[in-house]
């Protein structure tokens, strides 16, 4: 059994340093992304190595790997994990029916009014259920979604971060097309665009790590054509519409539900791009989670919801 300063050392706070550097493997980054300095985290790091008996890590040319002993606490971390969120999971399932908060994380470059409107109406049905919409990163929903902070993300699929679906599921929300936002006439008349057409002026377009940027660079080296020369990178669709309308012949790309449900803003024309490029909007959740009563109603009240009025309707009609 552990001594008192052990068990000190194998905090939940340690175990978490120690697992967000296994995912990075990076002092520096892995610091930076926990908010704090790179002697904190090795001081960390060296603590729970002094109790294990043994080196967690090993460096070859500046990169750092897993040693056997780093790769055994893993695995018992992430065990760990799972059996305080089954457990959280259980007591929340017996003691709470239709009360309580359900926490969603939703991307922050997803459109979200349609959402945002079926809470409203959730709230007049069930008033005793506060929700909380976080608007996260890729990254942050499914950190936050491992470590059960939230209950439901609301994210694009397929997403190849997620390495093993044997707890997750997923919802289809909507099967969403990217869009190629542009000022060519000729290009207007047609029913789609080609690769090769769409990157004869440069492009705004999302951050390099978001979803859609890596996306388009996977389907566009598939297709063998180049990636199209970037002037500006921004995290929200409505500074890459802005920044495409105020420029001269730059074109970006952006989520059609995006399109349909801000039309009025746009001065430029939209066609889709072939071959196409669609990603399925979706909750994704523990699937122990639709065991609680609460979220389980919320998940059926959303059909009922989407069945009075389609989901692209709603987009619509929030013009």
């Amino acid at each position: 059994m552990l001594d008192e300063k052990s068990r000190r050392v194998f905090s939940s706070k340690a175990l978490n340093y120690f697992d967000e550097l296994t995912k990075n493997m990076s002092y520096t980054k892995t610091a930076q992304l926990l908010g704090i300095t790179q002697p904190a985290l090795t001081q960390q790091i060296k603590k729970i190595e002094r109790v294990v008996g043994a080196p967690l890590f090993y460096s070859v040319s500046k990169k750092i790997y897993l040693t056997d002993a780093g790769t055994s606490l893993l695995k018992a971390t992430h065990q760990m994990f799972d059996l305080i969120n089954n457990v959280t999971d259980r007591i929340q399932q017996e003691s709470s029916e239709k009360s309580g908060t359900i926490s969603i994380g939703l991307l922050s470059t997803a459109e979200s009014i349609v959402l945002e409107d079926f809470i409203v109406e959730y709230n007049r049905i069930n008033p005793n259920v506060v929700i909380d919409l976080n608007l996260l990163t890729r990254k942050e929903l499914w950190d936050n979604i491992q470590n059960n902070q939230i209950d439901l993300a609301i994210m694009y699929l397929p997403d190849k971060n997620i390495k093993s679906w044997k707890i997750y599921k997923s919802k289809k929300i909507i099967s969403d097309n990217i869009m190629l936002i542009h000022n060519n006439e000729k290009i207007s008349k047609k029913k789609s665009v080609g690769y090769k057409d769409a990157i004869s002026k440069p492009w705004a377009t999302y951050l390099k790590t978001y979803y859609f940027s890596e996306l388009i660079r996977e389907r566009f080296r598939d297709a063998l054509i180049d990636s199209p020369d970037v002037v500006a990178r921004f995290s929200s669709p409505y500074q890459l519409l802005k920044f495409a309308q105020e420029s001269d012949d730059v074109y970006t790309v952006l989520p059609l539900s995006f399109c349909i449900a801000h039309q009025s803003m746009f001065k430029l024309y939209q066609t889709p791009l072939e071959p196409a490029i669609s990603s399925d909007l979706s909750f994704v959740y523990r699937e122990d989670k639709e065991k609680i009563p609460r979220i389980q109603e919320f998940l059926n009240e959303w059909d009922n919801f989407l069945d009075k009025a389609g989901y692209i309707d709603r987009l619509k009609s929030s013009r």
